[in-house]
């Protein structure tokens, strides 16, 4: 990886080393193509907890520590793909120069993506994608024993039990080192029997203590070890229990070092060589799980390693000492870390808890205020219903007149002309006015096309009685004369039209709905003259309709 004094980031990311540094997310998990903005100055990939520069361009947290790390004065890759000559404070990667992007993160961790693991049909969110990775079944991983294979998460167990050349485990019969095919496969030539097990299940069988059998000791016993059992029981024993022969060995060669310091000429005895060399045999299961390597200076036999080099006894058992000093270590480094994973397993189930709790909350506010939105919303639908109708209120409180005369002004009549022939609104009403202050309340009801007798030849007007306010103090039934004009806008000649009410006619007595039937003249003005050019009865495509009703009369 080339580190040197100046560069940019194009010479650091060319060529991968051995401190390759992780980088962002694959685009291959993206359902749609990320956009510019995602992607990482460096690695090209989506941004994995993205800083921006103070030149405004975009990293990978990883990707930046690794470059500031390992370099010094390095140009930003951009700035320097926009101008070599590019000189100056503002494009060095430095730790002042770079700071957290959250509002890019916050749309990052929204990107739709799916799982690229083959048979998994996993799709969600970016946030959520590590997560699921780090328990997803179709996930390839390393077999945890070392054997080389990557198996998926879900065969790891098969793989362990049937096909891992590295999860060896000894013959029930005659203690042999095996792998699971070879296992299925062995053919045992104890003495104890003819052959041995030929699958798992019999070995696994073959294992169980049998009450007709005879008791027998560990070989270690003579070193302080008590277990007892049958045959293949104490076999299978002696295999696993290394790590516990080993100190009550290094007890026994403590008390040999001690006996000799005080000069009483103690030596071991032929059971502790015995032990020693039992030791040695099953140093394979010793390496499997103490972690000594094959090729290593290791125990060996301990008479054959002091005749090869001329030691004493007592050499030996230091040697052993040392060793088991150091498997020790190795265990209590291993704890160590258990116990430190331990505790952040418990810091993040407290986080994850506490996140819980925080999402349980925002949701009830949530909830709230969408109930609250709704609320306001229905009090603004009210309002504006009300503001609509005190509007329309207004408007009729404009053209209301009070003295019997009423002056209509009808606009837009070539559009109310086309509905009316179309028979989407073949009539309209004209605002409400009154004989007197306190008299009659009546209307206009006019027919473009015609009503009637009238229909598609004239325009029919009529005069209609509406219920009204003092109703009960008028008489009944309507007396009064009722004059229509159609208003030349030349002040030439206007269309007049005038008629007495018929008392017999229930159109002028009280009404006892909100209008009484109308009633008038339906052939009040020919349509054929309604354009005429020598009179303005249309002007600006408007036309004045006057109602005068005489009281006196």
């Amino acid at each position: 990886m080339a580190t040197g004094a100046t560069g940019d980031l194009a010479d650091v990311s060319s060529t991968p080393g051995e401190n390759e540094y992780p980088s962002g997310f694959p685009h291959s998990i993206c359902d749609d193509v990320p956009q510019d903005k995602y992607l990482c100055s460096n690695c090209n990939n989506v941004l994995n907890k993205a800083h921006q520069t103070m030149c405004g361009h975009r990293y990978c947290l990883a990707c930046v520590n690794w470059l500031v790390r390992n370099n010094k004065n390095l140009m930003c890759k951009k700035c320097r793909e926009e101008d070599r000559s590019l000189e100056g404070n503002i494009s060095l990667l430095t730790p002042d120069n770079v700071f957290n992007d959250a509002a890019i993160n916050k749309e990052i961790l929204e990107l739709k993506v799916h799982c690229p693991n083959q048979g998994c049909t996993w799709k969600g969110v970016l946030k959520d994608y590590e997560e699921h990775q780090s328990g997803c079944e179709h996930a390839l991983i390393p077999c945890n024993i070392g054997c080389g294979h990557m198996v998926e998460r879900k065969k790891l167990a098969s793989h362990l039990k049937k096909d891992c050349s590295n999860n060896l485990s000894p013959c029930p019969a005659c203690s042999q080192i095996l792998s699971p095919t070879e296992l299925q496969k062995h053919v045992c030539s104890s003495p104890s029997k003819e052959m041995g097990p030929t699958t798992t299940q019999e070995a696994e069988e073959n294992q169980q203590p049998s009450t007709s059998t005879q008791r027998e000791q560990c070989c270690f016993s003579d070193v302080g070890c008590r277990f007892k059992g049958s045959k293949e029981v104490v076999q299978h024993h002696e295999v696993s229990a290394h790590l516990g022969h080993l100190q009550l060995l290094l007890q026994a060669i403590s008390t040999l070092r001690a006996t000799q310091l005080t000069g009483k000429g103690y030596t071991p005895d032929a059971q502790l060589r015995r032990a020693l060399a039992e030791l040695h045999q099953q140093g394979g299961g010793i390496e499997a799980d103490g972690g000594l390597e094959a090729g290593q200076e290791g125990v060996g036999d301990p008479e054959e390693f002091a005749k090869a080099h001329s030691l004493q006894d007592d050499q030996v058992a230091l040697l052993l000492g040392q060793r088991l000093e150091e498997l020790q270590q190795r265990v209590q480094v291993y704890e160590n870390i258990v116990t430190v994973l331990n505790r952040e397993v418990e810091k993040t189930q407290l986080t994850v808890a506490a996140l819980k709790q925080q999402n349980q909350n925002n949701q009830d506010t949530i909830h709230h205020l969408e109930l609250k939105v709704s609320e306001h919303q229905q009090k603004l639908a009210v309002k504006e219903t009300t503001i609509s109708s005190l509007c329309q209120r207004i408007a009729a409180q404009e053209d209301v007149s009070y003295n019997g005369t009423f002056l209509w002004r009808v606009c837009d009549l070539t559009r109310k002309m086309t509905e009316a022939a179309s028979g989407l609104r073949n009539n309209l009403y004209s605002p409400a006015f009154y004989t007197a202050r306190n008299g009659f309340k009546v209307c206009l009801r006019l027919y473009l096309t015609g009503d009637g007798a009238g229909r598609g030849t004239h325009i029919s007007l009529f005069f209609v009685v509406m219920k009204g306010e003092y109703d009960a103090l008028l008489s009944w039934p309507f007396k009064s004369k009722v004059t229509f004009f159609l208003m030349d806008q030349n002040h030439k000649e206007h269309v007049v039209d005038a008629f007495r009410p018929d008392l017999s006619s229930s159109s002028f007595h009280r009404p006892t709905s909100d209008m009484n039937v109308a009633s008038g003249r339906p052939l009040f003005f020919p349509l054929a003259k309604l354009h005429s050019p020598r009179h303005a009865y249309v002007k600006d495509d408007t036309l004045f309709i006057k109602c005068i009703v005489d009281t006196a009369g």
